[in-house]
């Protein structure tokens, strides 16, 4: 049996219709298939590699890292150079308030400890999050997301969660007195590209202090450079009570983060003793990535090149058949008519060699999200790709 034969019968699939691309090797904005088939992934790895795919600082990092030791014990026991290392990096990069770092393997398990975090920290039983909100499929993940057709197949979820809409002032009465926290997306993801306004943060972040909730930023996508801060709520101009993060954050490898005040994370520690717990939280190796991937961040100045970058694709990508582009930095919509217009451009684009694709709950836009490490030429490049697939199709 040959790969893809391996593939289809042994790995539990998630549709009838996979991509099947197969990958040998990846550099940088580039992903190989057999002979040596290049495309240019525009979306990496949805919204992970964003220092591109096997940055050599990051690869250095990992194998010092293996000469050293892989797992050794629970998170939380031992003291291992990687993750204080990593802890200290990440709240250099916020609010002096958001000072204690708890790490995870993934975006879904940092959200899972957060909202644990909210409700023992604040004794309070509910949970507010947005209309076509997007924070990981486990359990708790899931019943704090904001679209039915993804949790009505495994309900009863998690009580006590209600939504708003993302953006609308209105909304926010909704939240009160019995709320634990707010789970927002700075920038929301899966819902296309959606980008409240300065005043609405500002007026979210009023009320959760009105009522004692707490607000808990996810910047799962958003993090680590994508918007052109390191942070997207650096636009907004507030502090959250809580930042989570995944993603960009290990340079490839599988990490996640939850990062709040000192005395908030405390709540863990007693009634009950070890109140959250992780095996590979932290994993050194994964750990090592993430603290090198933050240095190429800030050493190669990747952040403060995004707007340009967005800029020039912008620029580029101009077609009767596009209706809108919204972004934040190198966080990209690209709005056509409709999902019958959209799907035939990302395939045709995919075969022309460029990989790119649509958003869980806003099917008529594609995704563009390149590695912040993407060259002008390279953009050049992978834009008349779009382009071509766009003529071919339509």
């Amino acid at each position: 049996m040959n790969n893809r034969q391996l593939f289809l019968s042994h790995l539990a699939q998630t549709t009838d219709f996979p991509l099947l691309i197969e990958i040998e090797k990846a550099e940088g904005v580039y992903l190989f298939g057999p002979e040596n088939k290049e495309y240019i992934d525009l979306i990496s790895g949805i919204g992970v590699s964003n220092v591109g795919h096997r940055h050599p600082k990051v690869l250095t990092a990992i194998q010092n890292q293996l000469d050293h030791y892989l797992h050794l014990m629970v998170y939380g026991e031992y003291v291992q150079s990687p993750q204080t290392k990593l802890a200290k990096a990440l709240v250099d990069t916020l609010p002096d308030y958001l000072d204690n770092v708890y790490l995870v393997n993934s975006g879904s398990e940092a959200i899972e400890g957060a909202i644990k975090l909210a409700k023992r920290h604040t004794g309070r039983p509910n949970l507010v999050s947005c209309v076509n909100a997007y924070h990981g499929s486990s359990h708790g993940a899931l019943s704090i997301g904001g679209n039915e057709v993804f949790k009505r197949a495994y309900r009863p979820l998690v009580p006590g969660v209600s939504n708003i809409v993302y953006g609308g002032f209105a909304d926010l009465n909704k939240i009160d007195h019995s709320t634990a926290a707010v789970i927002i997306e700075t920038i929301q993801g899966e819902a296309g590209i959606r980008i409240a306004c300065k005043e609405y943060f500002q007026a979210l972040r009023k009320r959760c202090d009105e009522v004692g909730a707490l607000l808990i930023l996810d910047e799962i996508q958003a993090g680590f450079g994508r918007t052109g801060k390191f942070w997207a709520f650096e636009h907004f101009e507030i502090v959250p009570d809580m930042v989570v993060c995944a993603k960009g954050m290990g340079g490839g490898m599988p990490i996640g983060a939850f990062v709040a005040n000192q005395a908030v994370m405390a709540a863990f520690k007693d009634n009950p003793l070890l109140g959250h717990i992780t095996t590979f939280g932290g994993h050194p190796v994964s750990a090592a990535a993430s603290l090198a991937t933050i240095n190429v961040l800030q050493e190669e100045k990747l952040i403060e090149q995004v707007e340009s970058k967005a800029v020039l694709i912008k620029k580029l990508l101009v077609h009767p058949k596009i209706k809108s582009i919204r972004n934040k930095g190198l966080m990209m919509a690209v709005e056509f008519e409709s999902f019958e217009v959209v799907k035939p451009i990302i395939d045709r684009a995919i075969e022309l060699g460029v990989i790119t694709d649509w958003f869980l709950f806003c099917d008529d836009a594609m995704r563009v999200a390149p590695p912040l490490t993407i060259t002008e030429e390279e953009i050049r490049k992978a834009i008349a790709i779009v382009l071509q697939a766009i003529e071919e199709t339509t």
